[in-house]
């Protein structure tokens, strides 16, 4: 199975073929920097919905376009706010304002606003808050808008605020298009601000730990290369349409490429140096050093990948989204693990690792440092650390199952930021539910009969509907004039296909809390009885819901749903992927289930410290979907340098020695690379969204824990219980690595 990679690695690792693939790698970077473009041109926010935008919230949101065409477009809410009143002056300056909003000279693309300068007196006083501190306008616009565009109006509208001069009074837009300028806002150049510390980072901790300017700075050059390539790939991908570019994927995946690509460089010169101290040639050290390190960099770039590919099964759009961006990117960064790495060392040779260059020796040494000790340790009482180790995880897991979820995104935004503040100003002044309101549709496969007996059944409806728990008002009800004289309906109450009625619930809790996305579960489950007891065919007639607490009620259904999938896939998939490594049945058993108490108990430790020292009530739903692919995908690379050491070395040694020797010689490298791995993903956390602050914070936890105590103790500690393997499994694996 290994065959063909050994040879890609023993070409790249020989004179010419070092050159080769060099030259090969730079012509790839110059030709794809001139045809393509970079993905930072095509990046976008996959968005909440569902890759088949088949959800019953985007059901309801496409009969509303079909409908009622009038409506749609993407809501922005104008927010003012005086303490002690808005004043008379303060009303003069909105109006004017409302009056720009609504003239030929307000910015394009702003389909329609309310005209609050041209209502009565009476009207406009309806709608400030109850101790008239507070003022909420809102307008349309084109729904088909770019990010970027709409931040783009957005500053249009401040501009002409400043122009008129609000004199204190608060001004803050929000809203789903004030959200979206926000984030596009807020992430202009975290790219940039991304490379930037983490190649500061990374050149750091290598100098720190290997004190070789060569060693520290060669990994980044490597890394650089390979982002080049990627970037165009991805670039490509977006011009032509051949997927999504999700530009958190892009941001992340910026992180991985870095991080993994110094792992591997780690791999790949900690044993080089073993083998430059055995052979004159660099090139044959080279060979050498990538037959042994070949192995776990394919099985470790296999699970990240297979790991990546398992989310192209989810349904929820910002995991799906991520599967084609880390695809491309792992094949490249597995590609340059196997050939561009080896070839650049090669033909650095010794000069790579000055000032401390290696020479031949004629008898090996071992340096009896710390984790010479921690093998010993856990030779000596595996029974004791192991049990110790598994309590301590165990405390975690347990704590895994009290984590408490938000759906609410504007959390996750920073305090200060403008949308944030202007919906929690309308959460301090008006009921909550009014900031989101559930729109309800009562669909009909034909038209209504339009009469006075359908005027009340709808009334009927109505009435049941503000009467269910967690409901506070449903509107509108009919008047008996407008049951005579359709005229008189409100407007968009009834379709023109005659097929459609609107009615809008307020609700009594935050349209983004758990409270509201119950009730609208239940009024869901409520529907058949509803329009039952209304009078209404349950055969022809159906209840939709759309708006934020709907879409977010399905948001919770996908996630759930993707939860299951993935654990599940990525679990069973990466337990063979191992198995075939190892030619076992128990040993990938053993090594799948340390990781998974590894990330259960770092999410339930890392839960304890947000809730109880950072002061958070809840956390990001999507936090245990992101953490459980990466930190599984990487945590199991170690487990796998481990364990292709320790069967190296049993082919020489009793089990228990072999254990105990692949602790001593692989501890350094996959600490220092543990550390490199955990620092780069702790940059995440100088991002402004707190969805990747912890995020961040989760991942460097875990792959901490995962580095020092799963991978240098527990783990060890199981396999010497367990005995390993038999002499007979050792003899044949032996055998077979020779035929290889």
């Amino acid at each position: 199975m290994l065959k063909p990679f050994r040879k890609i690695v023993k070409f790249a690792s020989s004179s010419k073929g070092a050159k080769f693939v060099i030259l090969a790698w730079v012509l790839a970077v110059v030709l794809l920097s001139v045809i393509a473009p970079s993905a930072k041109d095509y990046k976008v926010n996959s968005g909440e919905g569902s890759v088949n935008e088949n959800t019953p919230s985007e059901i309801s949101n496409q009969i509303m376009k079909e409908q009622f065409p009038s409506t749609d477009g993407l809501p922005a809410l104008l927010v003012f706010n005086r303490e002690g009143g808005i004043t008379d002056q303060d009303k003069e300056k909105i109006n004017e304002l409302s009056e720009w909003l609504s003239s030929d000279k307000k910015p394009d693309n702003i389909l329609s606003a309310l005209p609050f300068h041209a209502l009565p007196p009476p009207v406009q006083k309806q709608m400030y808050s109850e101790d008239g501190s507070t003022l909420l306008i809102n307008f349309l616009l084109d729904p088909n808008l770019e990010s970027g565009e709409v931040l783009k109006i957005m500053d249009q509208i401040r501009d002409k605020v400043k122009d008129i001069g609000m004199d204190g009074m608060k001004f803050e837009i929000t809203g789903p298009a004030g959200i979206s300028a926000d984030t596009i806002s807020l992430f202009k150049s975290s790219d940039i601000i991304l490379m930037v510390a983490t190649v500061v980072l990374i050149f750091i901790t290598l100098i720190v730990i290997y004190r070789s300017p060569l060693l520290a700075i060669t990994p980044l050059i490597i890394a650089g290369i390979v982002y080049g390539i990627v970037d165009r790939i991805l670039g490509l991908a977006g011009k032509y349409d051949w997927f999504t570019i999700d530009s958190s994927a892009v941001s992340i995946m910026l992180i991985l490429l870095f991080a993994v690509l110094t792992d591997y460089s780690l791999f790949v010169f900690s044993r080089y140096r073993e083998e430059l101290k055995k052979h004159e040639s660099k090139y044959a050290s080279m060979q050498e050093a990538m037959h042994h390190v070949s192995e776990p960099i394919v099985f470790s770039g296999g699970t990240i990948l297979l790991a990546m590919l398992t989310l192209f099964v989810t349904v929820f759009k910002p995991y799906n989204s991520f599967a084609p961006v880390f695809s491309v990117a792992v094949v490249v960064i597995l590609v340059a693990g196997l050939t561009l790495i080896p070839s650049i060392f090669a033909l650095m040779g010794r000069k790579a690792f000055w000032p401390f260059v290696p020479k031949v020796e004629k008898e090996s040494k071992t340096k009896k440092g710390i984790w010479f000790k921690i093998s010993n340790q856990v030779m000596r009482k595996p029974a004791l650390l192991g049990s110790i180790l598994l309590i301590v995880l165990l405390i975690g897991v347990f704590n895994f199952s009290s984590i408490q979820y938000s759906f609410n995104l504007l959390k996750s935004f920073p305090e200060d930021m403008p949308s944030r503040q202007g919906f929690e100003l309308l959460e301090e002044n008006y009921p909550a539910g009014q900031l989101a309101p559930v729109t309800v549709l009562l669909k009909s496969d034909k038209e209504f009969e339009i009469n006075e007996e359908f005027f009340h059944q709808v009334n009927d409806l109505t009435q049941k509907l503000a009467g269910q728990s967690g409901v506070a008002s449903v509107t509108p009800m009919i008047s008996d004039e407008a049951m005579k004289d359709t005229r008189m309906l409100p407007r968009n109450y009834l379709s023109e296909s005659n097929q459609t009625v609107r009615l809008q619930v307020i609700l009594n809790s935050n349209p983004y809390e758990k409270e509201a996305l119950d009730t609208v579960q239940k009024l869901r489950d409520s529907e058949e009885q509803l329009l039952k007891d209304s009078g209404f065919s349950t055969s022809e007639v159906n209840l939709h819901f759309a708006g934020q607490s709907a879409q977010q009620l399905d948001v919770k259904h996908m996630n759930d749903r993707d939860m299951i999938v993935l654990f599940s896939l990525v679990t069973v998939l990466l337990t063979v992927i191992l198995g075939f490594q190892t030619r076992s049945i128990l040993m990938p058993i053993i090594m799948m289930s340390t990781i998974l108490l590894s990330y259960f108990s770092t999410l339930g430790f890392g839960w304890w410290i947000f809730k109880h020292l950072m002061g958070y009530d809840t956390i990001s739903y999507r936090l245990p979907v992101y953490t459980f692919v990466f930190m599984v995908a990487l945590g199991i690379d170690y487990n796998i340098m481990l364990v292709s050491r320790i069967r190296e070395e049993a082919t020489k040694l009793p089990w228990k020695e072999a254990v105990g020797k692949g602790v001593a010689v692989t501890g350094g490298v996959i600490s220092s690379a543990g550390l490199i791995l955990a620092a780069t993903f702790a940059v995440l956390m100088t991002q402004p969204l707190q969805e990747l602050f912890l995020f961040g914070f989760i991942m460097a936890m875990g792959i901490l824990l995962d580095t020092f105590l799963i991978r240098g103790i527990f783990l060890p500690s199981i396999l010497i219980l367990t005995h390993g393997k038999s002499k007979k499994q050792l003899h044949q694996a032996e055998a077979e690595e020779q035929i290889s």
